[in-house]
């Protein structure tokens, strides 16, 4: 394929057909998935090719797969999706300030739904104390989706928790730190422990370890596949499974449930993240809240 003179410029709908191509690494997959027919798209993906003067594909018989410059767009080109989307929804919600009956400002804030109950009442009282406070919307979300959602603009700021947290591309503020416990079914021998290890609560034969999804995918193991919180509080009572959370779990825990602190569990760090790049006043003021706490 010979390619002309490269221009540095990308149409949004260009992005979307070449993510879906890069990520199904099949044409008619990816022609489905955009609810389109193949023969446009295969000419969309070559047109952007030879307009940015690279080949991002490989094509053979056995398939397709990215090229150096292909894997590079797609890295670019999901955050470049993300932000588009981002903008769109929380323009949005600062529209809706312009409506009748509708708040004046709106915050949305993602928290993991399994911990934290003391921090977030804590922050929640404080801000809505502030004068010209703005309306909190709190969303639950899965273990580590708090990074998707803040991407995305779903969230406009969120608590997360390190190490389980990436905080990279966003600003935050440190809040807290705690240690980590096992939770296992009250009935169970190692129940009775004062403490246990890391190595204790991963080889239990008839208890293994329950697996949370990230980016829709599950770790391998034995342990049961958990989709949110009240299914691993029923397995965990069920005795099907076990799980390490930080100490303020111990907040929704059941009488069925044990907890045990492990001792050589790396310490979590919780923080309020948000957008690098966001200028809003109340979100602005939300933080300044949290850090006084």
């Amino acid at each position: 394929m010979k390619y002309g003179v490269a221009v540095d410029t990308l149409e949004t709908r260009e992005l979307r057909y070449f993510t879906a191509v890069a990520e199904e690494l099949h044409f008619g997959r990816a022609a489905e998935r955009l609810g389109m027919a193949q023969p446009p798209l295969s000419r969309a993906i070559q047109q952007l090719e030879r307009r940015l003067g690279v080949s991002l594909l490989k094509r053979n018989r056995r398939g397709v797969s990215l090229t150096g410059a292909g894997e590079v767009l797609l890295q670019e080109g999901r955050a470049a999706l993300d932000a588009i989307t981002a903008a769109a929804r929380r323009t949005r919600r600062a529209g809706g300030a312009d409506r009748p009956g509708e708040p004046r400002h709106r915050l949305v804030l993602a928290v993991k739904a399994a911990a934290f109950h003391e921090l977030l009442q804590k922050l929640l009282d404080a801000y809505a104390a502030e004068p010209d406070a703005a309306e909190v919307e709190v969303l639950p979300s899965g273990t580590c989706e708090q990074e998707e959602m803040l991407r995305d603009g779903r969230a406009d700021v969120a608590l997360m928790h390190a190490p389980f947290n990436s905080l990279a591309g966003f600003d935050s503020e440190e809040l807290m730190t705690e240690g980590q416990i096992a939770i296992l079914p009250a009935g169970h021998p190692l129940a009775a422990h004062k403490t246990l290890s890391l190595a204790d609560v991963s080889d239990i034969p008839d208890l293994p370890l329950a697996r949370w999804s990230r980016h829709g995918t599950y770790p391998p193991g034995p342990g049961p596949e958990i989709h949110d919180q009240t299914q691993l509080a029923q397995l965990i009572a069920l005795g099907r499974t076990v799980a390490v959370f930080p100490d303020s779990a111990r907040a929704w825990l059941w009488a069925e449930h044990a907890a045990v602190p492990l001792t050589d569990a790396p310490p979590v760090v919780t923080h309020i993240a948000w957008p690098a790049h966001s200028r809003s006043l109340a979100l602005a003021g939300l933080i300044r809240t949290a850090t006084q706490l």
